[in-house]
């Protein structure tokens, strides 16, 4: 298999008339998805659309995800384009720097969001092609596709072209394009699937948006197996029992969700109003999962299997999993895990060196078929963080260097200790935040905790939501962790400000925009 398109027609053929994708109010079969994206690239390629896509170009999508959203995004594919969905809550000027970058062929977007477009297009000086989902479609959609034209783009094709492009925050502030090609995605899916043992029987519940990589597994788990893949909106992360009903009346089986999603479940007590029983499988990944708030969902679904899932964008999607086998203390860290097939995952030292021993800690690198192509249009970054390993002088061997730290436990599992640029030195000890933060949310009344390190004043700031008093939280961590580890300064915050992918965003908290601190 060479294109992510393989999938979906030998799915189709098996099963033409099962359901792929439904939200809440429409639903596509198999058969009816692969008619109507083979007549969307049509359409796309064609010189009479005004677009003209060509092999390689973007197809840029400023809107939700939906039935619509996902048949023109595999119409992008057959038209020899790549997709990639832009963040309609972010600033106009920073989604017009996403834009820039991208130059897409064409840029999709709904009735919701074309003011919107219209701003950023202004920003741009209208150099951009928009164009409505709606009008999209129905122009494909009386056109015959083009069978002849869409087998010469085929025969063109190598799998280490672009499937998509996500965009996450760069440490300048500058986005960065994470390119993936269609080898990764199929090198993955046809190994993720297989090892928690998806099928056309399931019914995945898709949490995140499409410009999450999270969302990736959802979409291309149901392409490959059959199974059906039921968008949720995302303003339902705001109704917890308009989303327990969605959950429980679509039969939902597996959850492959971001961790903030899984918290916002316990937190506001959701489970208690209507537990969708016919859960299966619960995967999680982003941060570190509070394991108070793990130990909720298994009050309420006990027999349900529980998977940690580890890995940056760039090494597409994750590379390593652990699938919990007991309970885990509140203070404990839950395991990366072990790598999946064809992942090379292991942890080199300061000097470069390879970490072996239990308990050493060394930064993550992967190698692999899974690894990103780079950054788009970033030749100077993608070479910062894809590089030769240093372990291999015979031959080149290509690692992403993930910035992340990590140590090994007793049973050779990778534990994830902190990102690099987590890790401090204070009062002569080095010190990881993210202990710190396990430790926080191990207290009674605590929810969510996010430390930062204050360089200027020589000191260490917790964040936290919750109930608890700033007092007793300071208390209890003094009697968990060394004195040069307890925080001084510990704020109480009504929510943790999120990112686009539903993480916390650290660099709003060290902006000191706690506005909403209690």
């Amino acid at each position: 298999m060479t294109n992510v398109l393989q999938m979906l027609e030998e799915t189709a053929e098996r099963y033409p008339d099962k359901i792929a994708f439904a939200d809440p109010s429409k639903e596509i079969s198999f058969g009816e998805l692969e008619k109507k994206a083979r007549k969307v690239g049509s359409y796309l390629i064609s010189e009479n659309s005004g677009i003209a896509l060509k092999m390689g170009e973007a197809v840029a999508f400023y809107m939700e995800k939906s039935v619509d959203a996902a048949t023109v995004m595999f119409g992008a594919v057959y038209g020899g384009g790549f997709y990639s969905f832009i963040d309609v809550r972010q600033p106009a000027e920073r989604a017009a720097g996403v834009i820039s970058v991208l130059e897409p062929a064409v840029i999709v977007t709904d009735d919701e969001n074309a003011q919107a477009m219209e701003e950023i297009a202004r920003l741009l000086e209208g150099r951009l092609k928009v164009i409505s989902i709606s009008e999209l479609l129905e122009k494909a959609e009386a056109k015959e596709s083009d069978e002849e034209a869409l087998k010469r783009i085929r025969k063109e094709f190598c799998d280490t072209m672009p499937l998509y492009v996500n965009f996450t925050s760069g440490s300048t502030g500058t986005p960065k394009g994470v390119a993936v090609g269609h080898a990764s995605v199929i090198d993955f899916i046809t190994e993720f699937t297989g090892v928690f043992g998806i099928t056309c029987d399931d019914v995945i519940a898709n949490q995140a948006p499409f410009d999450f990589d999270v969302s990736v597994k959802d979409v291309y788990s149901g392409l490959y197996t059959g199974a059906r893949v039921q968008l949720i909106p995302r303003e339902y992360f705001t109704q917890p029992t308009t989303l327990m009903d969605y959950l429980a009346d679509n039969k939902t089986t597996t959850l492959i969700w971001a961790v903030s999603a899984m918290c916002f479940v316990t937190i506001m007590n959701a489970l208690e109003y209507r537990v969708p029983d016919r859960i299966r499988m619960i995967m999680f990944s982003g941060e570190i999962m509070p394991v108070k708030q793990l130990n909720k969902w298994r009050k309420f679904l006990p027999d349900a299997t529980y998977v940690n899932l580890y890995g940056p964008t760039e090494i597409t999607c994750n590379c390593t999993y652990h699938i919990l086998d007991r309970e885990y203390e509140k203070d404990e860290m839950i395991p990366a895990g072990i790598p999946f097939a064809n992942e090379k995952v292991f942890l080199l030292d300061e000097d470069d060196r390879l970490v072996t021993g239990v308990g050493e800690e060394g930064e993550i690198c992967v190698g692999g078929t899974c690894l990103a192509i780079g950054y788009y249009r970033d030749s100077e970054k993608t070479d910062q963080a894809f590089v030769q390993n240093p372990l291999n002088d015979r031959y080149h061997e290509r690692i992403y260097r993930t910035g992340d730290l990590g140590k090994y436990d007793e049973e050779g599992r990778l534990i994830y200790t902190s990102r690099k640029d987590f890790q401090i030195k204070h009062m002569g000890q080095r010190i990881e935040l993210g202990e710190i933060e396990v430790a926080s949310m191990s207290v009674a009344g605590v929810s969510r905790a996010c430390c930062l390190y204050d360089h200027k004043k020589k000191k260490i700031l917790l964040y936290y939501t919750g109930e608890a008093e700033k007092e007793s939280v300071t208390e209890a961590l003094q009697q968990k962790l060394p004195q040069y580890m307890v925080p001084g300064k510990t704020t109480r915050l009504d929510e943790m400000p999120m990112n686009k992918n539903g993480k916390i965003d650290r660099g709003r908290l060290g902006e000191g925009k706690d506005d909403n601190a209690g």
